[in-house]
């Protein structure tokens, strides 16, 4: 009878309790995930690659969402944010339940006589005061999780700026490559053109050979550039999710290659102070430094309080059935308990833990004052190597068509038999110099470009828009969004 009612009370209890734990995991019911955003629908899919070629806007897309870096981030902001539930929990109460059997024998002159015992107990125990520690600590993993979901930004940003390195990289090796080509063609037909000559007896060896070396060379950049293309190629799969060797198609450039309002204003150096301050407000990196501070200044109210009283309460019945021989007994009880636990002394232990506290303090400090003040170095690198870059660009257009006119000429007049072929090899050797330094000259402006609007903390998809310019200032008494994940109010 006694095992029967220990079956029919506490059994279906225990199993209550075992089924609702994952049951009250599996869903969140703190909704403590709700504001950390995965970096596409269906994070962590295959990379699935269409037949038409790739845009820029594609590759950048296929990038945050399948580029491991952005999953990463993303399961570490889940991290934190589930310890925010674990922090929450803590202001609910803790019911437990126990069953247990035993059986024991007393060995004596009269025999050995065997005694059963059956337990069951249930359990509540809540902490009703603690001078602010759960809260100390929610507030600590609430600051976490804001800094996690900061480096989520800082990450979709560094994935952002290295898919598109990497897609104007390809473009850029590409276009090396059909320059290098074009100089190794220039250089065959100076080699044939000597030849000629040298056959007609009108050169000398000398030129032939000059010729002949200068269109090695010219084969052996081809080469090597080549080779520069296919790896810019296997770092770009790479960036979006792919093996090095799954081959990717690229769209082609649009032209012109730099649209007339898209690069630096003139006031944009009159505003650089304000544009710096802006970007402290906006950066994600310093965002994050900032949940870190306050993440600090919460563990120190944290480790405050483990050295202060705590109230608790616990209550519960229980239940006793034993079975001695023939005699049966069973005991049903109960209990209300309020506890106030006083830490008198623990060894200096808390002491230090409260100075640790304060070290880290002063350590997030310090490395918010050190990022602040990197971010002033980047935005004034980032402004001065666009700025460059932009006068590059025009410098280099300039260079290579006259480089251009001297090649055409120099070729003209060895072929008529008025110069020399050194002069056509240095002609030749400074078009192909001029159509690197274009192509390199392009490259460097799409990559300051981008790096400038990181440094400001305004990189997206706007700036792949052609009227994209850095005119208008993020206002900097305006602060950077910066979401927070829901919780319940503490009591």
């Amino acid at each position: 009878m006694t095992f029967v009612l220990i079956r029919q009370r506490f059994i279906p209890l225990l199993l209550c309790c075992a089924w609702a734990a994952p049951l009250h995991a599996a869903p969140d019911p703190f909704g403590v995930e709700t504001g950390v955003a995965a970096p596409c629908p269906q994070p962590g899919a295959p990379v699935i690659l269409g037949d038409a070629p790739l845009e820029l806007a594609d590759v950048i897309d296929l990038a945050l969402c399948h580029n491991p870096q952005t999953r990463a981030a993303w399961a570490s902001a889940k991290v934190e944010a589930n310890l925010v539930g674990v922090a929450e929990a803590a202001y609910l109460p803790n019911i437990d339940a126990s069953l247990g059997v035993s059986r024991r024998y007393n060995r004596s002159d009269d025999g050995r006589e065997w005694s059963r015992q059956r337990t069951g107990n249930l359990s509540l125990s809540y902490l009703l005061f603690d001078f602010g520690g759960r809260a100390a600590r929610l507030e600590n993993s609430r600051q976490l999780l804001n800094a996690a979901i900061s480096n989520q930004d800082v990450t979709r940003q560094t994935v952002f700026l290295e898919a598109l390195q990497a897609f104007y990289q390809v473009h850029a090796t590409a276009a090396a490559t059909e320059a290098a080509q074009a100089a190794e063609t220039a250089a065959q037909q100076s080699f044939k053109a000597a030849e000629a000559r040298h056959q007609a007896g009108v050169a000398t060896p000398a030129d032939r050979l000059q010729a002949q070396t200068a269109y090695s060379q010219s084969t052996l950049n081809r080469i090597r550039i080549q080779g520069s293309f296919k790896n810019a190629q296997g770092t770009l799969a790479n960036v979006i999710g792919l093996d090095a060797q799954r081959p990717v198609t690229l769209a082609p450039l649009a032209s012109p290659l730099v649209s007339s309002g898209s690069g630096v204003p003139p006031q944009f150096e009159a505003n650089l102070e304000q544009a710096i301050a802006a970007a402290r407000l906006r950066r994600p990196d310093l965002a994050a430094a900032l949940a870190r501070y306050k993440a600090a200044e919460a563990a120190i109210d944290s480790a405050r309080s483990d050295g202060l009283p705590r109230l608790n309460l616990s209550a519960g019945p229980s239940y006793t059935a034993t079975h001695l021989g023939d005699e049966r007994s069973s005991n049903r009880s109960g209990s209300l308990n309020l506890t106030l636990s006083i830490p008198l002394f623990s060894g200096f232990a808390n002491s230090y833990q409260i100075r640790a506290a304060q070290a880290r303090l002063e350590e997030s400090d310090a490395a918010r004052e050190k990022l602040a003040l990197q971010v002033s170095l980047e935005v004034w690198r980032t402004w001065q190597d666009l700025r460059t870059a932009s006068q590059s660009l025009s410098s280099a257009a300039d260079l290579l068509a006259s480089a251009e006119a001297s090649a055409r000429v120099t070729l003209g007049r060895y072929q008529a038999g008025v110069g020399n072929i050194l002069d056509v090899l240095n002609a030749q050797s400074a078009l192909a110099d001029a159509r690197m330094q274009q192509i390199q000259a392009a490259y460097d402006w799409h990559i300051a470009r981008a790096a400038l609007a990181r440094a400001l903390g305004v990189l997206d998809k706007n700036l792949l828009d052609e009227d994209f310019a850095f005119t208008a200032l993020p206002n900097p008494l305006t602060p950077a969004n910066t979401a927070t994940p829901p919780s319940r109010n503490a009591p």
